[in-house]
């Protein structure tokens, strides 16, 4: 292989977007640590009961939610794979990816109009001493529902790894479905749960807009909704930079910790391995399958298809006129068109001087910039977009109007966050195309956007599109960076919904979380399928 030259235009890209990100994130440290500087004393006097009970309860409904999520998931994960090739496994899988795509904010409003006071279950629920879907309850429903598919998905993935001559041993031994399960299942899944666990931990611990929708009140509130809170309504600048270190601090734990088990960080499962059958299920362990596959499908299709009735319920045709629904759909439109061109161009920007640093160092040690460009991306994780949000708030309030810079830091947070989606849809199909081509292109002296262009091109086309695809999906959904720096005169789609909720207009937010579930469904969707094609 012939090495990349020290002056490759490569490197120099991916100099760009490491400091892009160092930018971003450097400047939200910035703005808490000057505001937490001005005043010491108050910062020091931040750490009272509430804060306590605060940080008590995100730890608390995290784990709760990744109990409730991953120990059922185990079950329903083995149920699926006893049984290979039944009518409608696939289509089941597609809808267990669905969760994934669907904005927190739409989830929500199709959990209430389920499980809601006047949701289609009220009435059982009623009767049963149901504590109401505000509150603990809620955010633990909303939480299962989306991680509950993930983890099932995860787990059946590391389910497909188990070797085909164990599964050919067991079926010459005759070999039940205990011992298999102990024998051979176990191990597989034993070996995945802390990775699994751990994935959906860290996305509960970070979540914002369920706790935001469902918390109701003080009593369930978490760190990233108290840092909201503090900023928006009580304007308690120091306590918001105690609440932001501390969910700096927790959220830097539990990815080292991730980073350790070996957990798939972005939650992806794509299930390329084609199922097999190796062993036959008896009768009373396929009734037990088609009851765990049955209620699973159920959780989760009910608040989909209760979003979809309540959104068909409302006037739509009204909706569509309105002046501030067509400018919030093309606000959100066009800034998720921005942020998804500036996360694509960034991690490309990132993976190829990455690459290209590989190509120089040979057989040598990494450097720290080929470390940086390896790993830059995933240091975003750390930072949640509620906290880079409140530094450049608190940065942005004494030099100029924070509402007026809505636009840019809503393009700029959400294009890095969604850099690790990239990242993986992108880097194998530009490693494998640099693998085929870099001699060859050294040698005629194509290089820059001539080789970008005719030789890199035809490898990337579908790969680009797909993160491009789940990157604006993304940032549609967002509520986070908006949720702070939203205006009267600056609304996206999901801000609207937020505040039609908020106005108790709750026929209006059906037909606004329809239309942003749709378009966010579709390019999940698109991307899915053009991943798929990718790998085919």
């Amino acid at each position: 292989m012939v090495p990349a030259r020290s002056t490759d235009s490569r490197v120099s890209a991916g100099i760009v977007a490491l400091s892009a990100i160092a930018l971003l994130i450097g400047g939200a440290f910035a703005g808490l640590i000057l505001e937490g500087a001005r005043d010491l004393s108050g910062a020091a006097s931040a750490f009272d009961p509430y804060l306590l009970r605060v940080a008590r309860f995100t730890l608390w409904q995290a784990a709760l939610s990744t109990l409730l999520s991953v120990v059922p998931a185990l079950f329903v994960a083995r149920a699926l794979s006893r049984h290979p090739r039944f009518f409608g496994r696939g289509l089941i899988l597609q809808l267990f990816a669905l969760p994934l795509a669907l904005p927190a904010i739409v989830a929500a409003l199709g959990i209430l109009a389920l499980y809601g006071n006047a949701g289609y279950f009220a009435g059982i629920l009623g009767s049963r001493n149901w504590p109401g879907i505000y509150g603990l309850s809620g955010i633990l429903v909303a939480h299962v529902f989306f991680n509950l598919p993930l983890a099932t998905r995860l787990f059946l993935e590391a389910l497909g790894t188990v070797p085909a001559d164990q599964w050919r041993l067991a079926s010459q031994l005759g070999m039940g479905a205990r011992p298999a399960f102990r024998l051979i299942e176990w191990p597989a899944l034993r070996a995945a749960l802390p990775g699994i666990a751990g994935l959906v931990f860290m996305l509960c611990i970070t979540s914002f807009t369920i706790v935001l929708t469902l918390g109701g009140g003080p009593a369930a509130t978490t760190l990233e909704v108290a840092i909201y809170q503090a900023l928006r309504f009580d304007f308690d600048p120091t306590r918001t930079v105690t609440l932001t270190f501390l969910q700096i601090a927790l959220t830097f734990v539990v990815v080292l910790a991730l980073m350790r088990l070996g957990a798939n960080t972005v939650g992806d499962a794509n299930l390329p391995v084609a199922p097999r059958r190796y062993l036959s299920a008896g009768t009373a362990e396929t009734a037990l399958n088609a009851a765990l596959i049955g209620l699973a499908l159920l959780f989760v299709a009910g608040p989909m298809a209760a979003t979809l009735a309540a959104g068909l319920g409302a006037d739509l045709g009204r909706l569509a006129g309105e002046a501030a629904v067509r400018q919030a759909t093309l606000t959100s439109v066009v800034l998720a068109l921005l942020s998804a061109v500036l996360a694509v161009a960034l991690s490309l920007s990132l993976i190829i001087a990455r690459r290209a640093l590989a190509l120089m160092r040979g057989a040598g040690p990494r450097t720290l910039l080929e470390h940086a460009t390896d790993t830059g991306a995933g240091f975003v994780l750390v930072v949640p977009p509620i906290v880079v949000g409140a530094g450049w708030f608190l940065l942005l309030r004494t030099i100029s109007d924070v509402f007026a810079v809505a636009p840019v830091m809503v393009v700029a947070v959400n294009a890095v966050m969604a850099m690790p989606f990239a990242i993986r849809a992108v880097r194998p199909a530009y490693d494998a195309a640099s693998e085929r081509h870099e001699r060859l292109c050294a040698q005629l002296g194509i290089s820059g956007w001539s080789r970008l262009i005719l030789v890199d091109w035809p490898s990337l086309r579908r790969p680009l599109a797909t993160a491009f695809a789940f990157a604006m999906a993304l940032s549609l959904g967002d509520l986070g960076v908006i949720a702070l720096f939203g205006s009267d005169s600056v609304q996206t789609l999901p801000y609207l919904l937020l505040a039609r909720m908020g106005s108790y207009r709750t026929a209006d937010a059906a037909g606004l979380a329809l239309l942003l579930g749709m378009v966010c469904l579709a390019l999940v969707l698109v991307a899915d399928r053009l991943g798929r094609g990718e790998r085919a």
